[in-house]
């Protein structure tokens, strides 16, 4: 008996050799069931499962087509924090992107995630604050930026609470009130989207977020907050220089 699964691996394969090259399109669902004896149900199941991967895509019209992967834009982490006019930045590549709307800002339970890098327990009152990056020039969402902070720290400084930060944002505030100097940690993960990111960010079926969580602590530990900045997988990748340690030298000659 063929499965559906079978199908799917099929035409993955298929689509992995070449046969079926990006933007083309893959033969029609009668074309299919009569080429492997199976019905249309098993057909569109396995369509389905390769649509969400990422790998085909329903073009009005055309009927289910190979994807076209984007060019991903590389992110390159250099390990360091810079600085320019606005304040604090990570990567030289997002430098020149805005806010593309005025954050929103509002009090919530911690995400459990959050919560442990936070030393918070899950549900805990936190102050989110949610911001919509891109490129100005064409209004294109980029990533999706929210920051997570502690209700009591929040509480110490009603500034951070406040859509408006004034002039070098959060970190600038924290540091003035004597939390700095600001130590970072990042971690980069991947999951799935939600619908809601789906749609800001505009993402194909199948795709999933790059996910840069990055840490804020003052000198003493203390958690101040935990940035979680989303963006397309399709679209972008990190890459950092390797250096070598001094155990690494060259084989001698």
């Amino acid at each position: 008996m063929v499965l559906w699964q079978d199908i799917a691996a099929t035409l993955r394969e298929a689509i992995a050799r070449g046969d079926y090259q990006p933007g083309a399109t893959i033969p029609k669902e009668t074309e299919l069931m009569a080429a492997h004896g199976i019905g249309r149900e098993t057909v569109r199941r396995a369509v389905m499962q390769l649509t969400a991967e990422g790998l085909l895509a329903p073009v009005r019209r055309r009927g289910t087509v190979v994807r076209v992967p984007p060019t991903r834009t590389s992110i390159t982490r250099t390990r360091l924090v810079y600085r320019d006019e606005l304040g604090y930045y990570f990567d030289p590549v997002a430098q020149g992107w805005r806010a593309l709307q005025f954050p929103t800002v509002a009090t919530g339970p911690v995400p459990f995630d959050v919560a442990v890098r936070l030393g918070l327990a899950p549900g805990d009152e936190v102050t989110i604050r949610e911001r919509v990056m891109g490129d100005p020039a064409t209004g294109r969402p980029t990533q999706l930026a929210t920051s997570y902070i502690p209700a009591d720290l929040a509480a110490e400084l009603p500034v951070l609470a406040m859509p408006d930060t004034g002039h070098g944002g959060i970190y600038d505030r924290m540091e003035e009130a004597g939390f700095g100097p600001i130590q970072w940690t990042e971690t980069i993960t991947t999951r799935p989207p939600t619908m809601s990111e789906s749609k800001v960010l505009r993402l194909p079926a199948g795709v999933a977020l790059l996910r840069i969580v990055r840490i804020a602590s003052s000198p003493a530990g203390r958690g101040l907050e935990v940035n979680d900045t989303r963006m397309s997988g399709d679209e972008f990748e990190i890459s950092y220089r390797l250096n070598r340690h001094a155990s690494a030298g060259p084989p001698s000659t």
